[in-house]
Order: C-alpha cells, then sequence, then structure tokens
C-alpha cells in the first residue's frame, strides 16, 4: 500500500513536470511567433518604401533628406532577423520611421503642392496603418514576453527551468524616447 502512494505521488510530481517543461516550452514559442509577427509588420512595411521613394524622388530637390531617412530606416529592417530577438534593433527602426514620419509631415506643410497629390496622401496612410499594426505586435510580442518570463521565474517554475530548460529570461521591447516624456519611473 505504500509503495503504491510512493507510486503515485512520483507519478503525480512527474506529470507535474513535464506539465511545467511543457508550458515552458509553449511560452518561448509564444515569444518567438511574437517576435516573428513583429518582423512581418516591420517587413510588409518595408514593401512601402519603393512606392514611398518614387513619389518622393519627384520632390527630391526640395528634400534630400527624406532619401537619407528611407535608406536609414530600410536598412535598419534589414537588421531585423525572424531567429534572432533584439529590442534594440526594433528599437532603431521605430526611431527612423518616426523620423521618416516627421520628415514627411514636414514637406506636406512646407509644399503644399504635395497635399493634392493623392499617391503621397494614401502612402502616407498606408505607413500611418502599418505603424498602428506594428503597435500592436509589439504588444503582442510584449505580453508574450511578461507570460515566458513570469513562467521560468515562478516556482515551481523556476526549479524546473533550472534543472531542464535552463531558458534565460527575454527583454521586452521598450521606446527610450517616448519614456523620456514621462516622469512616473518603475523601481
Amino acid at each position: 500500500m505504500e509503495l503504491g502512494i510512493l507510486l503515485g505521488l512520483a507519478a503525480l510530481i512527474l506529470v507535474v513536470v513535464v506539465m511545467i517543461y511543457n508550458g515552458i516550452i509553449t511560452r518561448m514559442n509564444a515569444v518567438e511567433r511574437g517576435w516573428a509577427n513583429v518582423i512581418t509588420q516591420e517587413r510588409q512595411k518595408n514593401k512601402m518604401i519603393p512606392h514611398l521613394e518614387q513619389v518622393t524622388e519627384q520632390f527630391k530637390q526640395h528634400e534630400m533628406g527624406l532619401q537619407s531617412s528611407i535608406a536609414e530606416l530600410r536598412s535598419g529592417l534589414a537588421r531585423l532577423q525572424p531567429g534572432t530577438i533584439d529590442t534594440a534593433a526594433l528599437q532603431q527602426v521605430e526611431g527612423s520611421t518616426q523620423k521618416l514620419m516627421q520628415g514627411l509631415t514636414i514637406a506636406v506643410e512646407a509644399y503644399p503642392e504635395l497635399k493634392a497629390s493623392e499617391i503621397f496622401n494614401n502612402l502616407m496612410r498606408e505607413i500611418a496603418e502599418q505603424q498602428e499594426n506594428i503597435g500592436a505586435a509589439i504588444r503582442i510580442f510584449n505580453q508574450n514576453v511578461e507570460d515566458f518570463n513570469n513562467g521560468i521565474e515562478v516556482f515551481p517554475n523556476s526549479l524546473v527551468n533550472s534543472l531542464l530548460n535552463k531558458k534565460t529570461r527575454v527583454t521586452p521591447f521598450h521606446d527610450s524616447e517616448a519614456e523620456a516624456g514621462f516622469e512616473y519611473k518603475l523601481r
């Protein structure tokens, strides 16, 4: 009878360990999927850039800086890789996008003839929509990172992780430029 209880207890512990192990793997896969979704959204935005280059080429004498911003954004997008979670590179791409959007806004304000360009306005709307999609993908990525980090740090998961999975924390994406505008800081 005692042997049966011990075997039952051992089987229960084994089932719990397997469930925790699988939970950690599932959460890590969700983080990787979330990161892949962020890159997918960034690459979708990248598909718009050739069209934007054509339009801005027409106004090259007015806005030489836009071309360099677009090139900077494109090179930043090329550095994002699906298998490598690099929130610093994503932060640089998002900064380049903001710089590009500011340059386009200034161009529209400075040169009223740009406002009449339906193609230009459609591209601006599409890029803004892509930015919203990227923001949503980043929020999902960060939620998956939080779930994963919690999943490897809480007890008994931390014990199973340290013995079997040996996964380390993933850094969530954060925008230091946006954070600089807030007085409140987490301790």
